[in-house]
């Protein structure tokens, strides 16, 4: 309370100084009615005025002032003329041009806007002006800091006195609050509070500048719902849908929370308690808190989703006529003072609708502001995604913001697609005003991908046809695969060989078995028949193997291996010969009936030279077959 006793001071001082400087013109504010709303976060201050031109001059502008503390959260001002003559008219529409100005002689802690008059206001004449002023952050809650358990309250700051350059003659202040209970307020002469209306009484004759500061003290548990940022993007297709998509980093911007949370009392039915508990004292635990949003889609929205970081929110319900489409979302826990949470909302909307064409162009309408109630946005980023090949772009919008061009890329874009950028801070839903994108788009360009797509399967199965139809091997006429053509007939003549070779040890073995067999029965003509038929098998291996060598001999793939191969050869047929020699001695011999140690001794010589040869011709073979 000290802070805000200064700075009422320090108003009070400077706006004593400005009371005694000279009028700014010669009107005069015969009535001014004021109507502050203070039901929810956002502040809106209704002033009708009654303006006559007591001068001899035409006028043709009228300043309205703002003390520093609510111009710093000023965020929306409009001013329209009054047509009607009593109470309920409607202003006339359009609001008239409104600019920030500084007055000479004027200290910095007042902010002036000049109102433009469409023709000047002669000498005698007077209009009916209505001015809504929108406020954001303007509500301070006090105390800063409070429990579950407790309510919100908040404290406004406000002159009693209509702030201006020129003398009032009769004025009226009504507050209208959320609650019946107010904690205290500035009382002044002729103040009435009734239920949850404040009425100051009126004021004659009020100097220009003049300041009666008032303070209120109320309860106010609604919803402080603020985006800190939001970003929506809006991206347009031609083939009949715009596809809306919102980024909200939201937080509760009332007073703090404190101590430890409990769920339990947050699971309660809010409605429910209020109906049994209120009429004792609205000491409902948690009531500051927001657990639902509703956001007003329009018409027709379909495809809606409701997401955060984790996944996809189900706590969320969705209806609609055709006015409407109504979402109503909720967060997954309870929103305290400070606390945040981010999530986003899609959904998708007919073309037709916001897509037209005007002068060769085309256009979009669409409301600019978020479809959530009662949100005061830090920062708004409206991104509008326009299809590619999209040109001559500009952007209408019915108040100042900052805008500027990028680029987006999405599939099957080549140059990318245009994307028109909107930022604006301090947003109210006041600002929930339609826009225009205008652009040119050639009607051909939609079908640059589906041609895209065509073509581009249309080639996949070319490639495939041609992949499975199209001999990919090594050509036969290249040295390469001659050379490895020649080495595979080289490994393959090698590999016959061997096998030969093998067919001429088997044979060997054959001879060896009858000598034994020989030893024990002595049955001479069975080793003859065995030595006759093993002949035979080696004469046909013999010329067998003439034509192999020859081909080893003449093939050049062959040169490194062809020593060992005729190596092989001359020790095989080596071995052949010491055991046919072999042989024929053991016959003889048991046919001249000769004792066995005579025959070992005739043998002996031989028999180490075929066993020599059998260990070479053993590792040849096992060479070759290695290759």
């Amino acid at each position: 309370m000290l802070r805000f006793a200064l700075t009422l001071l320090l108003f009070t001082l400077a706006f004593g100084v400005l009371s005694s400087s000279p009028v700014f013109s010669d009107l005069i504010l015969a009535k001014v009615d004021r109507r502050i709303d203070l039901t929810s976060q956002i502040v809106r201050i209704t002033t009708s005025l009654k303006v006559e031109n007591a001068g001899s001059n035409p006028i043709s502008e009228i300043l309205l002032s703002f003390p520093e503390n609510q111009a710093k959260h000023l965020a929306y001002l409009t001013a329209t003329l009054n047509e009607g003559k009593g109470k309920g008219k409607a202003s006339s529409g359009a609001g008239l041009p409104t600019e920030v100005v500084i007055p000479k002689d004027v200290p910095d802690s007042l902010t002036f806007y000049s109102v433009s008059l469409h023709k000047g206001l002669g000498k005698g004449e007077s209009l009916l002006l209505d001015v809504l002023a929108v406020f954001t952050h303007a509500l301070e809650p006090f105390p800063e800091k409070i429990s579950q358990a407790d309510i919100q309250l908040l404290l406004f700051q406000d002159t009693a006195h209509f702030l201006s350059p020129y003398k009032v003659m009769v004025q009226s202040v009504a507050v209208k609050l959320p609650e019946a209970r107010v904690e205290s307020y500035t009382k002044l002469e002729g103040t009435k509070l009734s239920g949850s209306e404040l009425k100051y009484s009126p004021f004659h004759n009020i100097p220009p500048f003049s300041y009666l500061p008032i303070i209120i003290h109320f309860e106010n548990n609604q919803p402080f719902a603020v985006a800190e940022e939001l970003v929506r993007e809006i991206e347009i297709s031609h083939w009949g849908n715009v596809q809306v998509t919102e980024h909200y980093n939201l937080f509760h911007g009332g007073a703090k929370n404190k101590g430890e949370f409990s769920r339990l009392p947050c699971c309660c039915d809010y409605e429910f308690l209020c109906r049994y508990f209120v009429r004792a004292r609205p000491y409902v635990r948690g009531a500051s808190a927001f657990r639902r949003l509703v956001a007003r889609l329009p018409p027709r929205a379909h495809s809606v989703y409701y997401r955060d970081e984790i996944g996809n929110i189900s706590t969320s319900s969705l209806w609609g006529d055709s006015k409407k489409t109504e979402l109503e979302i909720e967060p997954r826990y309870p929103l305290f003072g400070g606390w945040r949470t981010a999530f986003t909302i899609g959904y998708g909307l007919p073309l037709r609708d916001f897509l037209f064409e005007s002068d060769g162009k085309r256009f979009l309408n669409f409301s600019f502001g978020s479809p959530i109630n009662e949100l005061v946005i830090d920062t708004l980023i409206v991104k509008v995604v326009l299809p590619e090949g999209s040109k001559d772009i500009s952007a209408s919008v019915p108040f100042p913001v900052k805008q500027w061009q990028e680029t987006k890329f999405s599939h099957l874009d080549l140059v990318g697609r245009p994307v028109v950028v909107l930022e604006k801070n301090n947003v109210v839903p006041e600002h929930n005003e339609h826009f225009q994108v205008y652009y040119k788009f050639n009607s051909l360009s939609m079908l640059r991908e589906p041609l895209m797509l065509i073509f581009g399967f249309f080639f996949l199965f070319v490639a495939c046809i041609v992949y499975m139809h199209a001999d990919l091997s090594i050509s036969k006429s290249s040295a390469s695969y001659l050379a490895k053509v020649q080495w595979e007939e080289v490994q393959a003549t090698v590999q016959q060989i061997h096998n030969i070779i093998s067919h001429c040890l088997t044979a060997h073995d054959k001879l060896e078995a009858s000598l034994r067999d020989l030893s024990r029965t002595g049955d001479v003509q069975a080793c003859k028949a065995t030595r006759k038929s093993v002949d035979s098998l080696l004469k046909g291996v013999s010329k067998d193997l003439k034509p192999l060598v020859t081909f080893l001999q003449s093939s050049p793939q062959a040169a490194h291996i062809l020593p060992k191969v005729e190596e092989l050869i001359a020790k095989e047929r080596d071995l052949q010969e010491r055991l046919m020699a072999k042989h024929t001695t053991v016959v003889d011999c048991y046919e001249k009936k000769l004792g066995g140690r005579e025959i070992e001794n005739r043998i002996a010589s031989n028999q180490q030279k075929i066993t020599s040869l059998r260990q070479e011709v053993d590792d040849l073979m096992e060479f070759i077959d290695e290759i």
